[in-house]
């Protein structure tokens, strides 16, 4: 833990463990209730000297922040691939990723613009500035364990907020490593404060406190859902990147093997442990077949291991829990006519064995009836269904509630309009399985979020101030 510029041990510790091998990586002190009010007071103290710093000056250590988190780029990324799993390949790009969130911020917190408002008396002037909402707490799943604390802290840090943070206790190393950076780069004191432990003994303090201003939080819809109830007795402001249920929609007119290619990075990067991940599959009527054999030669060549090995494409799962949605979720398919392609179940061979692998599959056959097509999967289990027309595809990826990403694939530039006007989600991907960036905004419509992060992410860490000035005329 990390509290007013102080590693502070604890006696009870978090084991974190390689999902790959169950094998120790390291114990991490857990923290309190104490702790997080400690936590508080901490960020409390620092917010009035961080928030009137200049812009240029909050802008050159975030600089030198994005430079020291590339420097220490392949240790970062063998961290991230031991904590929780992903294939290397994938970790890499999330530090990268990472160090570019702190580089846009940096030149961001320069461009924090107020404006002149026409008045309708010539005796007054109207005018607004944005200012920082105040302490604010993020709080991370183990997924992105560096991205997603890096995609909320440098807006945050750019803005003049002091900042909590509370990162998934299966995954926190990375966070830790975060935080040695910022102090290597001059974060003063106070400034970025760091607990470990579990919600009802930092993030329900942290909700409960009328001193934290803002909540962040990346997880699940559930989850998403009880911390905006808890953040409303004290009218925070929260922004909400929620769970997902991604279309992946194939039409006849496609370029067949871009979308194959597609279909497989989407859906087993990072073991199919993405809010992004395609969960649901159409593929039209027409081209079905060919595109399930392409689909699924490709799949069974995945090759799947520990993420360091850097042959390997699929990694474990987070846990056991993992393990058993995916069977009962392949199991009630099954049960209701899917038909097993590939996979189907546990990866049980002997170097695979004694970590949480699950073979990569793919189902055929699936109706809107199975649990898969309705409940977000999180694994490497690519579900398919047949569609005739437009209208009826678009009615089904539609029928959800949640609204994160979406993506299709056309080569009718009149399909490909239609199409991205009325898919209601947050994100579509047209061709294109790769639609984020730094620059670009990222957030959920429905059940899948509030607010955005990276482009006008700065805005959600920022309060709005009106000054009207009546003169004196001569």
């Amino acid at each position: 833990m990390f509290i007013n510029a102080e590693w502070i041990e604890k006696d009870e510790k978090i084991r974190v463990v390689n999902p790959a091998n169950g094998e120790l990586v390291q114990e991490i002190n857990k923290g309190t209730k104490e702790d997080a009010i400690a936590a508080i007071k901490s960020a409390k103290g620092a917010f009035y000297t961080w928030s009137r710093t200049t812009a240029l000056e909050r802008s050159q250590i975030l600089e030198k922040i994005a430079q020291r988190i590339l420097e220490r780029k392949d240790e970062l990324a063998n961290i991230i691939t031991t904590e929780m799993g992903k294939p290397l390949v994938n970790a890499i790009y999330e530090v990268e990723s990472s160090s570019a969130y702190f580089k846009w911020f940096a030149e961001e917190a320069r461009r924090i613009y107020g404006e002149q408002i026409p008045s309708n008396a010539t005796n007054k002037r109207m005018m607004t500035i944005k200012q920082p909402i105040g302490v604010i707490a993020a709080i991370t799943p183990w997924n992105f364990p560096l991205q997603m604390l890096s995609r909320k802290l440098s807006p945050a840090l750019a803005a003049g907020c002091t900042c909590l943070i509370r990162p998934s206790s299966q995954s926190p190393i990375s966070a830790i490593e975060l935080v040695k950076i910022f102090e290597e780069c001059g974060v003063p004191k106070g400034v970025i404060n760091l607990v470990c432990g579990s919600a009802e003994e930092i993030t329900d303090v942290w909700l409960e406190s009328p001193d934290v201003k803002k909540i962040s939080f990346t997880g699940s819809t559930e989850v998403g859902i009880e911390l905006m109830k808890k953040a409303a007795n004290t009218v925070k402001k929260v922004s909400m990147e929620l769970g997902g249920h991604a279309p992946f929609i194939v039409f006849e007119d496609a370029d067949l093997e871009l979308a194959v290619e597609g279909a497989i990075n989407i859906k087993f990067n990072s073991s199919g442990q993405q809010c992004v991940c395609a969960n649901r599959m159409y593929v039209q009527e027409s081209i079905y077949d060919e595109f399930i054999q392409k689909y699924v030669e490709k799949v069974k060549d995945l090759p799947v291991g520990d993420g360091r090995d850097l042959k390997c494409r699929v990694g474990p799962l987070i846990n056991q829990s993992a393990i058993t949605k995916m069977n009962e979720q392949v199991q009630d398919a099954v049960s209701k006519g899917a038909v097993i392609l590939c996979g189907g179940k546990r990866a049980e061979i002997e170097p695979l064995k004694n970590g949480y692998f699950y073979e990569p599959t793919v189902l055929a056959d699936v109706n809107d009836s199975m649990l898969i097509t309705s409940e977000e999967t999180f694994g490497p289990v690519a579900p398919i269904m047949k569609f005739v027309t437009e209208e009826e595809v678009l009615k089904q990826a539609n029928d959800t509630e949640f609204g994160l990403a979406s993506y299709f694939y056309t080569n009718d530039l009149s399909r490909a309009y239609r199409v991205f006007e009325n898919l209601e989600y947050g994100i579509v991907g047209i061709n294109d399985v790769a639609p984020f960036a730094v620059q670009a905004p990222f957030g959920g419509w429905k059940t899948s979020g509030l607010g955005v992060e990276g482009a006008h992410g700065i805005d959600e860490y920022l309060e709005v101030k009106l000054g009207s000035f009546l003169l004196k005329m001569n």
